[in-house]
């Protein structure tokens, strides 16, 4: 349902907005919990939705990706384009950050021209404010034609304001449709012109005038849908009048500048003495090339104490109480019961994905500590200061940015590749992304580091950590060098405002990645759990005679190379669907679910250190899980790219993997 000139009902919003001003921070204010993320039909792009309700009237949000014009430079402004365009939302509101306003009007200009029904949502006015600026939202709204609302988003101010304008647009309770901003007489001319070599009947799938416009600009997008609906004699004839006028995007640019100055000069006042923000200071250190490393490296190290010196222990805690405890519940509370059903229970289920969720707390830590980096600003500062690194190895600042997001995920790194102009550079990052040591392969070393190393755990996680990234260092260096030798593109890139962290948003994300690994526990890795309980309990009568300890055995020499046995072979199999499986398939094999002996210690009596660090060492190269492969395969549009991310590190971990035991058992250490 949607607008039809009285109120109540369903209101469809488009939040649309630059990055960086705040407009995911004013989604999450606005919905709360009631969020989802999907992919939009069609499209690879994720967009979240929410909804709120006031009264009799309910209104659901779509966070578009940020754009910066509605010209599609990339996958997610095409999206935020043709969302607004095709979708025709009932009111699109866009976020502008108040401290930085001229740089937003921009958009705001375009979407004007476009004509949808607007609202402006001037955010950040206190950070403006701080920086001794003050933006007068009445004469913007003069000079605009449309609702300007002020608010600051982090504290929820001007939310309820917002949620007015946006009914009042929907259901015409406005002034007459703004103005249009001017157009130089040499475009208009260029418009109509190429408006009459087009049949007047002309179906496409965007506005008349605007996609003329987008054509004088050369929107690849536009010129495609164009081509596809014209005849081949009707495209030649407007291919040649576009490359007669091509600088004619310099005039309409230009127009649009010359407004969004004057439009800013007239409604921001700045303070005779402007102060210099703090930021700006900090950032004499956290953008310094040799200040910004050391710093980048004292924030992951705190992470990875947090990690262990507070999380390991809630984790050890509820092992006892979540494995060990419900599986001696249940089976007193199954007493006389077939041992085949206890064992399932207490084996492949408890055992299993229960044992996987006693490591949220671990991953907690790691969620929570990305979303408030990214929330304060730092992410930006960190691909800085490692551009001048990552240009070494044949990629681009840009690409720190997905990488770093690999620490959660593998998979919204490989999709946050997308950001990466540069072809060669992107696929580069798209291929070394799987390198990247993941929350999944983070939970495995956590246990097993814990387990043989105590007091070093940290040292030896770090110490893994640093392998991933020096294996795909060289990785990058060797695609970029000798695969892809792509062109070489600046680093451009804006450094967002520091500002307070909004403990709800980043609540919020690190709720939402939280419950996806819960989620994930409960479906595939329980799932695999019990086939895997399944492989281990049949044919046979104990687990060596079984499916699961056939397939162990015929890939134990491989095994014996690393000093691992088919147990652990197969544990390492079964990461492929995902990495937190390993811990659930041991869980099973080797019993967790009964009696009073944890994991870690079970896992004591069956290696040895020395092969330990093998496997931890292979955990954390072995080949992407499916999720992760089916994303590569997305991303590139190859089988073939995906095919050889699989085979550069399956032979890269069991190489690593056996030249560790085998120097370990040289020197005589912890064999």
């Amino acid at each position: 349902m949607t607008a039809s000139g009285v109120s109540g009902g369903t209101l469809r919003v488009a939040l649309a907005g630059s990055p960086n001003t705040g407009k995911s921070t004013v989604f999450n204010s606005l919905t709360g919990l009631s969020q989802h993320v999907g992919n939009w039909p069609g499209k690879t792009v994720e967009l979240k939705t929410g909804t709120c309700q006031r009264g009799d009237t309910v209104f659901f949000f779509v966070d578009l990706p940020g754009s910066y014009s509605l010209t599609a430079n990339s996958p997610e402004e095409e999206t935020a384009r043709d969302y607004i365009i095709q979708d025709q939302p009932d009111v699109v509101a866009v976020v502008v950050d108040a401290a930085s306003l001229e740089r937003n009007l921009y958009l705001v200009c375009e979407l004007l021209e476009l004509g949808v029904p607007l609202v402006v949502v001037l955010n950040m006015t206190d950070v403006a404010d701080g920086a001794g600026l003050r933006v007068d939202p009445q004469a913007l709204q003069s000079a605009l034609g449309v609702p300007v609302v002020p608010t600051v988003a982090t504290r929820g101010e001007g939310m309820s304001e917002l949620l007015d304008a946006v009914q009042a647009v929907a259901f015409g309770e406005t002034r007459p449709p703004a103005p249009l901003p001017p157009t130089s007489a040499e475009v208009q001319a260029l418009v109509e012109s190429l408006g009459g070599m087009l049949p007047p009947d002309l179906a496409l799938p965007y506005p008349r005038r605007w996609a003329l416009v987008k054509l004088l600009e050369g929107d690849r997008a536009i010129a495609g849908a164009m081509k596809q609906a014209l005849s081949t004699n009707g495209w030649r004839g407007v291919d040649s009048f576009l490359r007669l006028h091509e600088d004619a995007i310099l005039e309409i640019a230009g127009a649009r500048d010359e407004w969004v100055a004057q439009t800013s000069q007239r409604v921001v006042h700045r303070s005779e003495r402007e102060r210099v923000p703090l930021g700006e200071r900090a950032d004499r250190i956290l953008t310094h090339p040799v200040g910004g490393v050391l710093a980048l490296l004292g924030v992951l190290a705190a992470i990875f104490w947090a990690m262990f010196g507070l999380g390991t222990p809630v984790q050890k805690r509820l092992d006892e109480w979540l494995v060990q405890g419900s599986a001696e519940r249940l089976e007193s509370a199954l007493e006389g019961a077939p041992d085949r059903l206890v064992s399932l229970l207490a084996d492949g289920v408890i055992g299993g994905a229960g044992l996987v969720l006693t490591f949220v707390p671990i991953l907690a830590i790691l969620f929570l500590a990305l979303a408030l980096l990214e929330d304060v600003g730092y992410m930006a500062r960190a691909a800085f200061v490692m551009d001048r690194f990552m240009h070494r190895i044949g990629l681009r600042g840009k690409s720190f940015l997905p990488l770093f997001l690999g620490f959660g995920c593998n998979v919204p790194a490989i999709l946050g590749s997308r950001i990466v102009e540069s072809r060669s550079a992107r696929l580069t990052t798209i291929l070394v992304a799987p390198l990247m040591p993941c929350a999944g392969r983070m939970v495995v070393v956590t246990l097993f580091s814990a387990a043989f190393f105590g007091g070093a755990a940290a040292l030896v996680s770090w110490s893994m950590v640093t392998m991933n990234l020096a294996v795909l260092a060289l990785m990058a260096l060797l695609l970029s060098r000798f695969v892809f030798r792509g062109e070489e593109t600046g680093f451009v890139m804006e450094l967002p405002r520091y500002h307070a962290p909004n403990w709800r948003t980043v609540l919020m994300t690190t709720w939402q990645r939280v419950r996806a690994f819960v989620v994930l526990a409960g479906t595939a890795i329980l799932a695999v759990s019990l086939v895997v309980w399944a492989l281990s309990n049949f044919p046979g009568d104990s687990i060596q005679d079984s499916a699961l300890g056939m397939i162990g055995r015929g890939l134990e020499p491989l095994g014996q190379l690393m000093g691992l046995d088919w147990q652990m072979i197969v544990a390492l199999m079964t990461s492929f669907v995902a990495k937190e499986n390993t811990i659930a398939t041991l869980g099973v094999i080797l019993g967790t679910g009964k009696g009073d002996v944890d994991l870690s210690t079970q896992l004591t009596q069956v290696m040895v250190p020395a092969a330990a660090v093998a496997f931890i060492a292979v955990q954390m190269l072995f080949v992407p899980c499916v999720a992760s492969l089916a994303a590569i395969r997305r991303e590139t549009q190859s089988w073939r790219w995906t095919g050889f991310t699989v085979g550069y590190m399956l032979a890269i971990s069991f190489a690593v993997g056996i030249i560790i035991y085998q120097v370990a058992r040289l020197m005589g250490w912890g064999v």
